[in-house]
């Protein structure tokens, strides 16, 4: 008897197109719906956009340790999502090793590859959100609501690689497997990732869906090319830098600095 695996069944284009559509309104393509109306509702409001404000990473309780627990719930669940999509993708007998390049054999050249996105990112981004607030298409954005406790800054941490690993494994890496098996090209892949990553940050006001439209376009191209040879990992490791220092920068700053920096 033969010990070979069965060989995977081809899946249909409109079950492929189901399973997109599903993974995605579990997680950032709902966050887009919702980021939509969202801006609708800002533009609509008696108050300028320049001077409404959207909060991250929110208190939940009063009470620290309750607190705490919905932050740690919050950032589990979130990645739940994330499961799913690895999960479908190794039914197509394809490891997620193959698929999407996460298996630490080049983890220092992940990690440098992930500052020099970072950089490339986080200086114009920093630049771009202070000109969207000095014309008025950009809300204020207060990176962290968190009072200070001894486990403010570790979940802020884990709340920025979650964001990582949530939106570069589905908004990146899943996407284009799933796209590919759709017959699209790399363009149509690169335009598709950008404008979904734009989207469903609109709740941050028009500057920064245009600034995150710029990042996926440079993060998908580099995913596709022959330096980022379809590995998440710097990816990751860029995402996850950029939200560490924008949320931990925030909570540190004394609050005369930040009004100072207009952020």
């Amino acid at each position: 008897m033969s010990s070979d695996p069965t060989p995977a069944v081809p899946q249909s284009r409109r079950r492929v197109t189901a399973e997109i559509w599903i993974v995605l309104g579990l997680s950032l393509g709902q966050s887009a719906v919702y980021a939509v109306v969202n801006i609708v509702a800002r533009l609509t409001a008696d108050t300028a956009l320049a001077d409404q404000t959207t909060q991250l990473n929110p208190t939940r309780s009063v009470r620290p340790y309750l607190d705490l627990t919905y932050q740690l719930l919050g950032i589990a669940f979130a990645l739940v999502p994330v499961a799913l999509a690895l999960y479908l993708l190794s039914a197509r007998g394809r490891s997620v090793r193959d698929a999407l390049g996460i298996d630490g054999s080049r983890p220092g050249r992940d990690v440098g590859w992930g500052f020099a996105l970072a950089a490339a990112v986080g200086i114009p981004g920093l630049a771009f959100y202070v000109l969207g607030r000095a014309i008025g298409i950009t809300v204020e954005v207060q990176a962290s609501g968190l009072d200070a406790y001894w486990w403010t800054v570790p979940v802020l941490i884990l709340a920025a690689l979650k964001n990582a690993i949530l939106e570069e494994v589905i908004v990146v890496g899943y996407l284009r497997e799933r796209l590919t098996d759709l017959g699209w090209g790399r363009w149509q892949f690169i335009a598709t990732s950008s404008l979904l990553r734009g989207s469903y940050h609109l709740y941050q006001g028009i500057g920064p869906a245009i600034g995150n439209v710029a990042m996926g376009v440079l993060f998908s191209w580099f995913y596709t090319s022959r330096w980022g040879r379809h590995r998440v990992g710097p990816l990751i490791v860029a995402h996850a830098l950029l939200d560490v220092v924008a949320f931990v920068g925030y909570a540190a700053l004394p609050a005369e600095w930040r009004d100072a920096l207009g952020i």
